[in-house]
């Protein structure tokens, strides 16, 4: 694949963030919907969710792809906490657990004001060890990927469960359908997209918000809008662009929200995740496929 069918440079300064020998990479395909990356540098090994066929997957540098767990529950996003233990939103369960180094599954959260979860989508950890997620209903509205059901929720929020205690809290309950989630590199913002087009006749954007004394949100606005599908997962590099999946690849903004180009993939990408032994490896998981392409920057990430 050459560059320009590759790449679609918007701005200049994109081509100091991409590699100009890098090529696509398709590592792994047999999935109905990838989802969830996560990238384990203690394990050299990156593990994601394929929700509909109810398992989670492990990808080798060596190129070895295994079954980490199968059941999954129907597991959607992943990330890691500050000690390394593997954090899951579970459609199935309608919950958010943890995998102990173990390998049990302690659950964090499955309900709010003694109602069900709708279905858990996507999580981050911020370093003081709360747990912020989403909670959209994708995974309520049929059998596909989890089981239906009528939500319990009156809205679809975004919440935070707070270290120490444990206690859930909502965060933001004015979006259609929050999904993706990430803080900037020095955690002062959470960005949160909001996919409600998929359903409804809305505008496709990631708001961000400020953060305020670790547990508060203040300040929405609106910092950028997907021009092909809708906003899903995302993170962003060490200097502070955001890399959020697309239906027509990968789109990257600069933190002034400004589209610099978009790395073109064949599916439509769900989420995607830094990894390697730099953290400048881009992996994304895109319907049936997992995918890798090197970059010139690093995520930004922990641990």
């Amino acid at each position: 694949m050459s560059e320009d069918a590759l790449y679609d440079i918007r701005d200049d300064r994109f081509r100091g963030l991409i590699a100009g020998s890098a090529r696509l990479e398709e590592l792994y395909t047999g999935c109905r919907w990838s989802e969830g990356p996560v990238w384990f540098s203690d394990l050299n090994c990156l593990i994601w969710s394929d929700i509909p066929n109810e398992r989670m997957m492990r990808w080798a540098p060596d190129g070895n792809v295994s079954v980490f767990r199968s059941p999954s529950n129907y597991v959607n996003g992943n990330t890691r906490d500050r000690q390394g233990r593997l954090i899951s939103c579970e459609h199935g369960g309608r919950r958010v657990t943890r995998t102990e180094f173990d390998g049990r599954i302690t659950v964090l959260a499955e309900s709010y004001n003694g109602k069900r979860l709708n279905s858990p989508n996507d999580v981050v950890v911020k370093s003081d060890g709360s747990i912020w997620f989403t909670d959209p209903s994708y995974g309520i509205m049929s059998d596909y990927e989890g089981h239906k059901a009528e939500p319990e929720q009156e809205t679809r929020n975004v919440y935070r469960i707070d270290a120490p205690t444990g206690e859930i809290e909502a965060v933001v309950t004015d979006f259609i359908q929050p999904n993706g989630l990430a803080f900037s590199p020095d955690e002062k913002q959470l960005y949160i997209a909001d996919s409600g087009s998929s359903n409804h006749e809305v505008p496709r954007h990631i708001r961000v918000f400020d953060v305020v004394d670790g547990k508060k949100l203040t300040n929405s606005r609106y910092f950028c809008s997907i021009d092909s599908g809708v906003p899903d997962g995302f993170r962003f590099d060490v200097s502070g662009n955001l890399w959020t999946s697309a239906a027509d690849g990968v789109h990257c903004f600069a933190p002034d929200g400004t589209l610099l180009g978009k790395i073109k993939v064949p599916q439509t990408v769900s989420n995607i995740a830094f990894g390697g032994v730099k953290k400048n490896r881009l992996f994304i998981t895109a319907t049936q496929s997992l995918y890798s392409i090197y970059t010139t920057t690093n995520g930004a990430q922990y641990p």
